[in-house]
């Protein structure tokens, strides 16, 4: 709501004073793609994934399972007696609930995982975000997604990431 609403007055803005606005250098940056994507950040975020590999492959493994059980339901359901179905049945259930839980534990530490990254970055990036703001004069930086179209020529997150992978700390 409130990006939606900085975009109504950055809008508002250019209607009021075209010839203000036509000398504003207004860019749009995800700061969050060009953190992510500096070489330092790959690092990072290959480290991270690496960390969390043991868990992926366990809850593969765990899915794994429960399709050989119900694979082994449907072909074998026939035959089976009503207590092993049902033996079935209810250990495909608590795998389900045990993956349920650990992807979402998974998925949880992989955010904590990405905040840490952010949060490790970040004054990296703003000194070189002031840099390119003293530079290139600029007025005005919008997030993408609090936009409903912009040109990629005033996308300026490529050359952030840029800025970051020369910038030495």
């Amino acid at each position: 709501m409130i990006k939606n609403l900085m975009a109504m007055l950055v809008l508002a803005s250019m209607a009021m004073a075209p010839a203000a606005v036509a000398e504003m250098k207004i860019v749009v940056l995800d700061p969050v793609r060009a953190i992510l994507e500096s070489d330092e950040g790959k690092v990072l975020v290959d480290a991270a994934n690496k960390e969390m590999e043991s868990e992926q492959n366990e809850l593969r493994g765990m899915a794994e399972q429960i399709q050989e059980q119900q694979t082994k339901l449907q072909k074998d359901g026939e035959i089976l007696s009503d207590s092993d179905k049902r033996k079935i049945v209810k250990d495909i259930e608590s795998m389900q609930a045990d993956l349920q839980f650990g992807s979402q534990k998974l998925q949880k530490t992989a955010q904590d995982k990405r905040q840490e990254i952010l949060q490790t970055l970040a004054p990296k990036y703003d000194r070189v975000l002031k840099d390119l703001i003293q530079i290139d004069q600029i007025d005005m930086i919008l997030a993408p997604n609090s936009l409903q179209y912009a040109n990629d020529k005033h996308d300026i997150t490529r050359r952030v990431v840029e800025k970051l992978n020369e910038a030495r700390d």
